[in-house]
């Protein structure tokens, strides 16, 4: 049975992407993007810093015309839409903080249903229902009579979200939503996007840093490379193929598959190798302060093994070719152990 394509909510049909100046040549960020985000689907955007996220953001939502080409939204060209036509359509969410005074949560929320009401410019049930249903649907319901400048960053990214979704938007884009949010903050401001692309049927597109949330959320990524194009695909194709690795890739700079992300490539000494024998988290966390010693665990015999034992702090004992028995406890002492360890190691290697 042949699957039934979706159509795209925004689409990108050759677009040049820069910026025009008064007397002198327009200048080119991006060139020939084709993109397409469809309902229900979570996209994000990435590349390194400099590389025109932010130039094909403003593009596609119409805060800046292309150069060439053509953005649709629902199969209309976007810069053809009056601004209320649009807001009706397409909701973003910045970066940068909104003074609201002392404006209550729900208000707040309640601007998003401006593009929808009449020239009166009064509330019917229905945007009441609509905001009711953007604070559940962003987890802010029980802050909705607190003013805004009351909350955390957190709260405030999420109300600012859902005043996004009041609009009822079919496109919902977001620029760094996470850039100012701690480490729980990301992670349920992202469950609450992957859950929206459900419960909304909303394309949601953000553009992002976190590489590892890219690659484990998103149902597509859109690439920007340092050579100015844009490549779109399912994160897992984008990273087998190393065409994230490519965009990244700088000094000392390499793709962890298992991390999901880029990392400082481990400084290891040539034939500093060791058998890590142990189980679960203990054994995991064992190879991971092994790499940091400068060494590399491997899974054959190699004359020397490292063994860990379960608990906190955890048990380890070395033995094996060139380097002492030793016993232990706690990963710092044996990062410190297997350093003193590679010093002899380097200067074979510089000798030899």
């Amino acid at each position: 049975m042949t699957e039934v394509s979706r159509p795209a909510a925004l689409r990108a049909v050759a677009v040049s992407a820069g910026y025009r100046r008064r007397r002198r040549p327009a200048v080119t960020v991006l060139d020939d993007v084709h993109l397409e985000a469809r309902p229900g689907e979570l996209v994000t955007l990435i590349g390194p810093n400099g590389a025109g996220k932010s130039t094909l953001l403003r593009t596609l939502v119409g805060a800046q015309p292309p150069l060439a080409g053509h953005v649709l939204l629902d199969g209309k060209d976007v810069t053809a839409l009056s601004a209320r036509e649009r807001a009706r359509r397409l909701a973003v969410v910045l970066t940068e903080p909104v003074d609201v005074g002392q404006m209550s949560v729900a208000a707040v929320v309640a601007l998003g249903r401006m593009p929808h009401r009449s020239w009166t410019g009064r509330g019917t049930g229905s945007d009441r229902a609509a905001v009711d249903r953007a604070l559940v649907d962003a987890g802010v319901g029980e802050l909705r009579d607190r003013p805004l400048n009351d909350l955390s960053d957190g709260e405030r990214q999420r109300v600012m979200v859902a005043r996004a979704l009041a609009q009822e938007p079919a496109v919902l884009v977001l620029d760094e939503p996470t850039a100012f949010l701690d480490v729980a903050r990301r992670i349920e401001l992202a469950a609450m996007l992957t859950r929206l692309t459900a419960t909304t049927g909303a394309a949601i597109v953000l553009s992002t840093h976190d590489l590892a949330f890219a690659l484990r959320r998103s149902d597509q990524v859109w690439l920007i490379g340092g050579d100015g194009t844009v490549t779109a695909g399912a994160p897992e194709d984008l990273a087998h193929s190393d065409a994230i690795a490519r965009a990244f890739a700088g000094d000392n700079m390499v793709f962890d598959d298992a991390a999901a992300t880029v990392v400082v490539a481990d400084d290891t000494v040539p034939g500093a190798t060791l058998q890590v024998l142990g189980a679960g988290r203990a054994r995991q966390w064992a190879e991971h302060a092994v790499r940091r010693a400068g060494w590399t665990p491997i899974a054959d015999d190699c004359g020397r093994v490292l063994e860990v034992e379960p608990g906190t702090p955890c048990r380890w004992q070395l033995d094996g070719a060139h380097v002492p028995h030793a016993r232990g406890v706690g990963f710092d002492t044996l990062v410190a152990h297997l350093r003193d360890q590679a010093v002899p190691l380097r200067e074979d290697v510089r000798t030899g």
